[in-house]
């Protein structure tokens, strides 16, 4: 039988599992860690940065350094909390029909795009 992965999704960190021997085993990230912060940024150099090291920058590149994007799955342009958002994020949240996205460098993606990266 294949392995089984769970993957916790959280609005601040992250973190990934995989059954062994009946037995759910948290697996690390690079850097030994068994959570990541739930961040992503595009760098100067157009890279994507994930985790511990998007958020390392997040100070010096706050326009191009996704968080918290979790708060903003399923919801609506007019929804209460995406207008709140708007003044409090320091990236920008942009109307895509009904929906939101976020714009990182020149492109804009879903919250769900941005989560699964």
């Amino acid at each position: 039988m294949g392995k089984i992965i769970g993957i916790d999704l959280g609005t601040t960190n992250s973190a990934m599992a995989v059954m062994q021997s009946g037995k759910p085993e948290i697996i690390a990230n690079s850097e030994g860690a068994r959570t990541t912060p739930s961040v992503v940024a595009l760098n100067k150099n157009k890279e994507r940065l994930v985790g511990q090291v998007a958020r390392r920058q997040m100070v010096t590149n706050p326009d191009n350094t996704i968080y918290e994007v979790k708060r903003l799955i399923g919801r609506s342009w007019e929804d209460k909390e995406v207008q709140r958002d708007l003044k409090l994020m320091g990236y920008k949240i942009v109307k895509s029909g009904k929906a939101v996205k976020v714009k990182m460098g020149d492109k804009e993606f879903s919250p769900e795009e941005v989560s699964a990266m």
